[in-house]
């Protein structure tokens, strides 16, 4: 495995000291409580007040809140939703694993967000549910979407997965919808040490729906009143996050001051950027960058030390996975234009100043050799 003078992560300066956090740990571990107990309790808890909504349920991982969300809101065979071309595999896996049919429109070119314009040509008498995605860190504009959505009759999720602490229209993503469904897999801002998930609801009767159906379709031991799924947050993975989600908006900040840096730095070359929106619009889970010369210039900084990375190399609609929904390439060229151009420079907490400018100097010296 290459060694990288600019890693991708950095795992340890999440934690700190770990005097607080592995007591806590090992108590756990002798007490017995493994399986939706305090520590998950806590958890919700304390991220339903930082989101401002009423109920946080938590489960196994981001992709199964996405699968319970559509369950619980009544969506499976049959149904229609609609989502963007330019996301992860999970957006669209989670409604194929529901029994629905996913229907894509494509991205903006200035934003790399679902392009709302595109919905109303694609709604059909069988179109349930809009399901937006918080790319990258950026917030999709919600008083569009919560528009777009009521005009149609259509149920409204979203994919937050990328985006915690962003705003939209001056709240707080996750808040706004029938559910928000959340991930804390290792790679993101508030990561967990594994996989780790929630859903953010204002629904009480939603909420205890998720709750049953996530711990087997039951309520009391034994008795099952629903098919349910197996996806409870681990209280070992509660205690992680509960121990960061203070730090949260302080990272993204870090991140933004970092981001600025390089849009700053590298504003002269023949480069591009996701376009950030207003202020707290964007918490760079990702930092984006397009180029056409993408695959020549992430090979040149990877060859001097910086851990650059293409996401995602093709879009939903080329996947192989999802060749049954019959779409063809050309048919969203933007997305299809992103996967061919962008690329992630690292960007988190923890990077130095040092470590920024080995990326910026890499970028200019790229250029500047082509010349």
């Amino acid at each position: 495995m290459a060694t990288y003078h600019v890693p991708r992560y950095d795992y340890p300066s999440q934690f700190g000291p770990l005097d607080e956090l592995l007591p806590r740990i090992g108590d756990l571990l002798l007490n017995g409580d493994y399986v939706l107990g305090r520590p998950v309790r806590d958890f919700e808890e304390s991220l339903a007040g930082y989101l401002g909504v009423p109920h946080v349920v938590g489960t196994n991982s981001g992709t199964d809140a996405l699968v319970l969300a559509l369950d619980a809101l009544g969506i499976g065979p049959g149904d229609e939703v609609i989502t963007v071309s330019n996301t992860f595999h999970a957006t669209a896996m989670a409604i194929v694993r529901v029994g629905a049919l996913p229907v894509l429109v494509d991205c903006r070119p200035d934003d790399y967000l679902i392009d709302l314009s595109q919905v109303d040509q694609v709604v059909t008498e069988r179109t349930k549910a809009l399901v937006i995605v918080h790319m990258f860190g950026r917030a999709v504009d919600m008083d569009a979407a919560v528009r777009t959505a009521e005009r149609h009759g259509l149920l409204l999720v979203e994919d937050c997965a990328q985006a915690i602490g962003a705003l939209s229209c001056g709240t707080p993503v996750g808040s706004r919808s029938s559910a928000g469904c959340w991930s804390f897999a290792p790679s993101k801002n508030l990561a967990a040490a594994g996989d780790a998930g929630a859903i953010s609801v204002s629904d009480p009767v939603l909420a205890a729906n998720l709750r049953r159906l996530r711990h087997f379709g039951q309520v009391k031991q034994n008795y099952h009143e629903v098919i349910g799924y197996n996806s409870r947050l681990d209280s070992v993975q509660a205690l992680v996050l509960s121990h960061k989600l203070a730090q949260v908006d302080g990272w993204n900040l870090r991140r933004r001051e970092i981001a600025g840096i390089y849009r700053s730095s590298l504003r002269d070359l023949p480069v591009s950027f996701q376009d950030e929106g207003s202020p707290g619009e964007h918490v760079y889970h990702l930092f984006q960058m397009r180029s056409e010369h993408r695959d020549g210039l992430i090979n040149f900084l990877q060859e001097h030390g910086t851990d650059a990375v293409v996401r995602y190399p093709l879009p939903l609609h080329l996947q192989e996975a999802f060749q049954d929904l019959n779409y063809a390439p050309g048919d969203f060229p933007v997305s299809e234009d992103l996967a061919r151009t962008t690329l992630c420079l690292p960007l988190h907490p923890s990077l130095r100043q040092d470590q920024i400018d080995s990326v910026t100097d890499a970028v200019h010296e790229f250029f500047s050799e082509m010349s």
